[in-house]
């Protein structure tokens, strides 16, 4: 499976006053981390809105388990990747680590979604496009990796 790798620093606006990363501040770099390794598959959000009419793929289910504590100033590694498709669904698996100590470990569930026909306040799963899990297994590479402006 193609795996992206993210590299940022923790900033100060991610933190909360015990000065270590506030939890849900996680998820967001999961969801980028995500997004970005769509874009390195050569399926950035723009691109599968348009190609495929899909809205995105919301998260129906999450699993993580926090080792050791992020701090403003740290620079933080982001592994991410497929850990297995469904028909509709699949997980991404993150491995988030500080310097080579793994602080946090995720498996996200993901709805491949469109716009409900007949609720527009609702969303209905469709199946994941072949050629979208062809190229997220076989790592093709179409993107730069942190270049993608539609995350």
């Amino acid at each position: 499976m193609l795996t992206h790798t993210h590299v940022r620093s923790i900033e100060w606006g991610d933190c909360d006053p015990a000065g270590i990363v506030f939890h849900p501040r996680y998820l967001a770099y999961l969801d980028h981390a995500t997004c970005l390794l769509f874009a390195r598959a050569g399926f950035d959000l723009a691109t599968l809105q348009t190609r495929f009419g899909v809205v995105g793929y919301p998260v129906v289910d999450l699993h993580s388990r926090f080792t050791t504590p992020c701090r403003f100033g740290d620079e933080i590694r982001i592994e991410t990747r497929i850990a297995e498709f469904r028909n509709s669904s699949f997980d991404v698996y993150h491995a988030l680590h500080r310097e080579e100590i793994l602080a946090v470990e995720a498996r996200v569930t993901r709805v491949w979604s469109e716009q409900h026909p007949d609720d527009p306040w609702r969303l209905k799963s469709r199946p994941v496009p072949e050629e979208v899990k062809v190229a997220l297994r076989q790592g093709e590479k179409r993107a730069p990796s942190d270049r993608v402006s539609s995350c």
